[in-house]
């Protein structure tokens, strides 16, 4: 889904819509049913995530056009949102850079064709080696602390043509959801700039460092409103003015402003939009979009949220104390946020047949539940939907990120296939053309799930000079 509605959203736990067919999109309609044809979701193929290719292509394009009055706008994407080389190579071939924040998010933009000189590393607790590799490559890199600043004094070659900014934690305050706010006076990430002599600290660490000429901040995401994310960027800006005229000369030539869009997971609408985000930036910072800075920011969750869903099977639906279960593929092992933490991270959940049409009908509040083996595994309460059954398909809306693409392993479940899709031209003009499908990550085979877990190495814990292992009573009594 690309931008195109206004309002602003604080990121909050509003309940999803409930009302079946309440706006449907009929691109996902039409997926879901192309999906169940072709064999996608169904028996064998039990659970897969779905990327709609041409609605990430226009929330990148509403995202540069918002900020088009400013230039030297670097827009890279969170890599932790979707770790996907196929998607990250759509974004790559879109005009973005990439933010990483390990070893193997670097590796993976690397892979996906991103430029070392559009990747930002970002991270609280790196390694000399990845230092050490980000600044041989040419990557950015956003260090968290100041003494990871006097690890890169001992690792940085003179020559490194890497830009090293240092992350400042504003210390605005939280939003509504404690583990998305990342500005909060204990927070682990930055400098905290208003503890007892950080300010003064941050100011000596450029005027001994010519080469440090970055600074970072990144408030949060979910849950945190437009005019917290811009007061922490506004704080960020009047440090880059303070640290460069103490210094009488432009030492902080570019800020790294992060990321954070909240999604609206309440219904269909694109709330807040970039557009949104860039009016809130210039109330609270008159000056941020004039050039006087280049720009980086680190937009994830709000470019492929709500252009992914996850499809599953309905294996069973049982009664249970009066109320309605439908178990189905899809729990915690794909919507691991939403099961956790149900309050901060509702779905939209859509009810279709076997065949993949939108089901209709009376409605009846049933719970959602998924396949893990604990009795929490549950990505829906008494949701109204229309009667489900064996064999019904349900669809997890606005999962687009950090949910099929970062699954976890409970249970040995294996992670499943990931397809992007497009609707083909119609030969009749208004009309939706086939939906195709590409295979952006096959499904993962029992096989791999026994490589991973160890199976070339099955006899590491057996010794053939082993004691004896105890008699149990049975043996004894024999």
């Amino acid at each position: 889904m690309t931008q195109t509605t206004s309002g602003h959203d604080e990121g909050g736990a509003a309940a999803p819509a409930t009302t079946p067919g309440a706006r449907r999109d009929p691109r996902f309609d039409a997926a879901v049913r192309a999906a169940v044809e072709q064999g996608l979701l169904g028996e064998g193929s039990e659970v897969a995530g779905f990327i709609d290719t041409e609605g990430v292509r226009g929330s990148v394009a509403a995202l540069h056009a918002a900020f088009s009055g400013a230039p030297g706008v670097l827009h890279t994407f969170a890599a932790k949102a979707c770790s996907l080389i196929p998607v990250l190579r759509l974004l790559a071939d879109r005009g973005m850079g990439c933010e990483v924040a390990s070893p193997g998010e670097l590796r993976l933009a690397l892979d996906a064709g991103f430029a070392a000189s559009r990747i930002v590393l970002d991270s609280p607790a790196k390694t000399r080696e990845e230092i050490r590799s980000a600044l041989a490559r040419g990557v950015s890199v956003n260090a968290d602390s100041l003494d990871e600043l006097r690890r890169i004094d001992a690792l940085r070659a003179p020559d490194s043509a890497s830009v090293v900014g240092l992350r400042i934690n504003p210390q605005v305050g939280g939003g509504t959801i404690g583990a998305m706010s990342t500005a909060t006076d204990t927070s682990k990430f930055g400098v905290a700039l208003g503890d007892p002599g950080a300010r003064e600290a941050v100011v000596e660490a450029f005027r001994e460092r010519p080469w440090l000429t970055r600074l970072h901040a990144h408030v949060g995401s979910q849950g945190c409103p437009l005019e917290l994310i811009a007061a922490g960027v506004a704080r960020t800006y009047e440090l880059a003015e303070e640290i460069n005229a103490t210094l009488g000369v432009r030492r902080v030539t570019s800020l790294d402003i992060g990321g954070g869009l909240p999604v609206n997971f309440a219904d269909g609408t694109v709330r807040p939009t970039y557009a949104d985000y860039v009016a809130a930036l210039t109330s609270a910072v008159p000056g941020l979009l004039s050039g006087r800075y280049s720009l980086i920011t680190e937009f994830g969750r709000s470019l492929l949220a709500k252009n992914g869903f996850i499809g599953a099977l309905v294996e069973y639906v049982k009664d249970a104390g009066g109320r309605r279960i439908a178990l189905t593929h899809a729990g915690a092992q794909t919507a691991t946020r939403t099961v956790f933490m149900p309050d901060a991270w509702p779905l939209r959940i859509g009810a279709f047949g076997p065949d993949g049409a939108p089901k209709n009908g009376p409605v009846l509040a049933q719970d959602v539940a998924g396949p893990c083996c604990f009795a929490g595994d549950v990505v829906a309460y008494g949701r109204e939907l229309p009667e489900l059954a064996e064999d019904d398909v349900v669809v997890l809306y606005d999962t687009g990120a950090y949910y099929f693409s970062t699954p976890w392993a409970y249970n040995s479940l294996p992670r499943p296939a990931v397809y992007g899709f497009w609707a083909e031209e119609a030969e009749a003009a208004g009309q939706a053309g086939p939906v195709v499908f590409t295979t952006v990550r096959d499904a993962q085979s029992l096989n791999a799930i026994a490589a991973e877990s160890g199976l070339a190495h099955a006899d590491a814990l057996v010794r053939a000079d082993a004691s004896p292992r105890p008699e149990g009573p049975e043996e004894r009594d024999g």
